[in-house]
């Protein structure tokens, strides 16, 4: 989810239009703070902007990159949906670039001079390259989370980071079982992979700083398959530490296991990475229902879980030509409401923007000090193939 797009409608031709790069930007010049701009251009055609004109958004993606076009594509998939949605007064430019850090910021110096709002870049090298930068100096909504995230303040004034995040994900979801498990202890059981690790201690610190106690226990697996000896590990520790939850930094197949072993009475939680992804709209097989994760509570998009949201209503499902998984369809998801962010800091620069989006309820604070933005999933249960959302408590 913190990785890193074909329109899906038709549209003018017009709106796409490519950046040159310019002569090489030295990668190590010190950052220059500079006040929130929006640069007059002439543009062509009628004026139906604010300010008389049309908004010029530039899109940064790695489409040319190895290992990145595929997910590029689906991001520009959905930002793409949303703009046709509300295109009346933007024009979307689209930056083509691969993965090297010098040409993300060639073209990034050379697209920031003919747009007002610049989206992108999606790798981490390159949002940490660009951050550490003289460069951004128009209002940037980065697609990732920089390689060693900073503080907000650390990070350019004009610059607002809107990845998605599974570490946030797993402290949402500490926060959430704290209501429910008040001063309970949580067993966190964790795969071997690197990114699981990350949530599991991500939830652990949350769940130290509500003041509760906790155990983990990392468990060994082969090609995705938990071994019966980490399985009789764990039913062993069970027994001891009587917890009153598992959080399960695994992922679905995975989760699967556990439940199956351990049986159903015990609470389990987990994140977007525990979702099988087998009800109806989420792109997946349909007929691949896990019953062993039948009670799962779990937090991920509205995108993935509530097909009834308003927002998720509007904008037509990703049909893209590379294989369909939920990290996909979630990248398109991000798409739109990159979009939709960038729209509302155009239309209303310095205020505060509260959207509901298809990627969870969003806070934006930006043009007024350091930008900040928080990202609030819906909680849901699983259950033979289908979600119901959990009510929220404030």
């Amino acid at each position: 989810m913190c990785a890193p797009i074909e329109s899906n409608t038709s549209a003018p031709p017009s709106p796409y239009r490519r950046a040159e790069l310019p002569a090489p930007i030295p990668m190590s010049a010190p950052r220059a703070s500079a006040p929130f701009e929006t640069r007059p251009v002439e543009f062509p055609g009628d004026a139906t902007a604010v300010g008389g004109r049309e908004t010029r958004i530039g899109l940064m993606l790695p489409l040319r990159s190895q290992t990145l076009g595929a997910p590029a594509e689906a991001l520009r998939a959905g930002f793409m949906a949303a703009y046709e949605h509300e295109r009346e007064g933007f024009i979307v430019n689209l930056v083509d670039t691969g993965d090297s850090l010098q040409e993300n910021l060639n073209a990034y110096a050379a697209a920031v001079e003919q747009n007002d709002i610049m989206v992108g870049p999606l790798a981490r090298p390159a949002v940490s390259a660009l951050a550490a930068s003289a460069l951004v100096r128009k209002p940037t909504i980065a697609l990732n989370h920089p390689v060693a995230l900073p503080s907000a303040a650390a990070l350019p004034a004009q610059m607002l980071v809107i990845g998605l995040s599974i570490e946030d994900e797993a402290r949402q979801v500490a926060t959430w079982a704290g209501t429910e498990h008040p001063g309970g202890t949580a067993l966190i059981i964790a795969g071997s992979s690197a990114w699981q690790r990350r949530i599991a201690a991500s939830f652990a610190a949350r769940w130290k700083q509500l003041g509760y106690s906790s155990q983990m226990l990392v468990v060994a697996d082969s090609n995705g398959y938990l071994s019966e000896a980490s399985l009789g590990q764990l039913s062993a520790q069970l027994d001891a530490a009587q917890p009153a939850l598992l959080f399960t930094a695994l992922d679905a197949s995975q989760a699967g296991q556990v439940r199956g072993a351990l049986g159903p009475e015990l609470p389990i939680y987990g994140t977007s990475s525990v979702n099988p992804g087998t009800f109806a709209g989420a792109g997946a097989d349909p007929g691949a229902v896990l019953t062993e994760l039948n009670g799962l509570r779990l937090l991920d998009l509205p995108w993935e879980v509530d097909s009834a949201h308003p927002a998720v209503m509007a904008y037509p499902r990703w049909s893209g030509a590379t294989a369909r998984t939920l990290d996909m369809d979630r990248l398109y998801a991000l798409g739109i409401d990159a979009f939709r962010v960038a729209r509302e800091i155009a239309l209303r620069p310095g205020a505060d923007i509260n959207l509901d989006g298809v990627t969870g309820r969003l806070s934006v604070r930006f043009g007024n000090g350091p930008a900040r933005f928080e990202r609030i999933e819906p909680a849901a249960v699983y259950e033979g193939g289908a979600f119901t959302l959990v009510p929220e408590r404030r």
